[in-house]
């Protein structure tokens, strides 16, 4: 058979050349165009707050989504925790980026709002943003604060990046600045609680400035101080520690 199709393709040279250059443009493409064609992103839509809202995890038939900073992402992969009964299912079919930072799970603080924020914990979110893109589908756009009707990035979006990209400089900033004084050493344990000492020097507890603080316990730092800087305005000791204790129970 393959002997008569042969022949019959020798008498038609323009059916052969047209076959062997087929063959040849099968081989010889270069591996990168399959790549880039099989790897090409699907389509991505706009949502609006009720169509993403139907993608809850309730709805077995549907994938779950979330958004963050209006970027929406299928989080199916990960039912356990984002479906009903999981420990992130408050994210689950609505766009709730001021709750990554707060901690703020039930009603106003599941919201896409980030008024009041500084700009590290701005930063904070637009890191998470950044985790699931690099860890989850996108699959589109949220219409409202952050996109426009067109899937157009809007001024409250632009202002958030500006936002983190202060933040970023801020903690460089303070990094620096607190290179300057020794932190403490601290140790913990289930048994014996936590303890801070220095080996050169006196713990005290140091306010950061507000808007590098973000919360509760890193709104302040141990630092080390010598007999000398004890003085200085802004130092805390530890309660229940001496004055002149090198290391303080916490």
């Amino acid at each position: 058979m393959a002997t008569v199709i042969i022949k019959r393709l020798a008498k038609s040279p323009f059916v052969l050349i047209t076959v062997l250059v087929t063959l040849a443009a099968f081989f010889f493409t270069p591996r990168s165009t399959f790549k880039s064609f099989i790897n090409y992103p699907q389509q991505q839509r706009l949502f609006t707050a009720e169509e993403l809202a139907l993608y809850n995890g309730t709805d077995d038939t549907l994938p779950i989504l979330l958004g963050i900073l209006g970027s929406v992402f299928d989080v199916t992969k990960g039912k356990s925790h984002y479906g009903v009964g999981g420990g992130y299912h408050h994210f689950s079919g609505r766009d709730a980026s001021r709750a990554f930072v707060s901690g703020n799970f039930t009603g106003d603080g599941l919201t896409d709002s980030l008024h009041g924020l500084s700009s590290t914990e701005v930063k904070s979110i637009v890191e998470w943003r950044e985790f699931y893109f690099r860890s989850y589908t996108f699959v589109g756009k949220l219409v409202g604060r952050y996109y426009d009707s067109e899937g157009n990035p809007t001024k409250s979006l632009k202002g958030v990046e500006a936002k983190a990209a202060r933040g970023t400089q801020l903690l460089e900033k303070q990094k620096k600045e607190e290179a300057k004084q020794p932190g403490c050493n601290s140790r913990w344990s289930q048994g014996e609680g936590g303890e801070v000492w220095c080996d050169d020097g006196f713990p005290r507890l140091v306010q950061r400035p507000l808007e590098i603080a973000l919360t509760g316990k890193m709104s302040k730092r141990c630092a080390c101080f010598t007999e000398d800087q004890l003085s200085e305005p802004g130092l805390e000791v530890y309660e229940g520690c001496d004055y002149l204790s090198k290391t303080c129970r916490v």
